[in-house]
């Protein structure tokens, strides 16, 4: 399945996108895709439905977030060798962890907001994943098998906030900064979720061009990792890193500038489409 949410922002309605490319109203049998909808039992009733018995959604309806209300927004930098280098870093020997903050969740294809006082917006094509059961101290096992589904998200980092202490908060959980979607596809409809091609554009110049075969720490390891210091729920969104090409990387480095074009995707996990505007 492909499940998004669709409508004006904080008036999000759950939906599937159907086999012709339609977008259904999931209303009328969950009230949204989050912690309490996005348990494995529960996409499996889903999974039984006749697509075309859901009402479709207006054609030109928004896309929010394919995910409502997660309890936790994780994130694994440092993911891919070849990225770890072009920062100037070590490859790490165990999944670097951070977080970001809940309210920096935005549609695919809304735009990013350059913060106050922001001189080194960049950008960060990922390969995220949302948890579908309730996971502590799991093998890599039980922990692929709690996967509800994976997606494309944009880890918008500024990086001079970023690098203004050890912690990398501050430059990655602002407003926007974690577009997610347009789809959370179940991984059914993946044939190796361990070989996407990855990229990103800015202004039709493509700066990313990877794929998750690259990736250090694959996601069902990242979630057995995460699962020993702390118990994942359903909903949470993790992301997993970045392949090389960002800003930071460019000899000189490039950074986001207000009317910049970003457009992203990842193989089988569709694309996204940002404007860059003043917060």
């Amino acid at each position: 399945m492909k499940l998004l949410r669709f409508g004006p922002p904080g008036q999000e309605r759950p939906g599937l996108l159907d086999a012709d490319g339609v977008v259904r109203d999931l209303s009328g049998v969950i009230g949204d895709l989050d912690p309490t909808t996005l348990m494995l039992d529960k996409l499996d009733a889903l999974r039984a439905l006749d697509p075309a018995s859901l009402p479709a959604a207006p054609a030109d309806a928004r896309l929010g977030p394919c995910v409502a209300k997660p309890g936790k927004f994780i994130c694994i930098g440092l993911n891919y060798a070849d990225h770890a280098a072009e920062s100037g870093l070590p490859i790490p020997e165990e999944p670097v962890v951070f977080m970001k903050a809940t309210s920096a969740l935005s549609g695919p294809n809304d735009p990013i907001l350059k913060p106050r006082g922001s001189t080194q917006l960049d950008w960060e094509v990922e390969l995220a994943f949302v948890v579908g059961a309730h996971v502590s101290y799991a093998s890599e096992d039980e922990a692929a098998r709690a996967i509800a589904g994976y997606c494309v998200c944009n880890d918008v980092s500024e990086r001079a906030f970023q690098m203004q202490s050890s912690q990398w908060d501050k430059g990655k959980g602002c407003d926007s900064f974690g577009p997610l979607g347009p789809w959370l596809v179940t991984p059914d409809e993946i044939p190796d979720v361990h070989d996407l091609a990855m990229w990103l554009e800015v202004n039709g110049k493509r700066f990313q061009d990877g794929s998750t075969k690259t990736m250090i720490f694959r996601p069902a390891f990242v979630l057995s990792y995460l699962s020993r210091f702390m118990s994942l729920q359903p909903g949470d969104v993790v992301t997993t890193g970045t392949p090389p090409g960002v800003g930071l990387g460019q000899k000189p480095p490039l950074w986001l500038q207000v009317g910049d074009r970003v457009a992203l995707g990842i193989e089988g996990l569709g694309e996204q489409r940002q404007v860059v505007a003043a917060a």
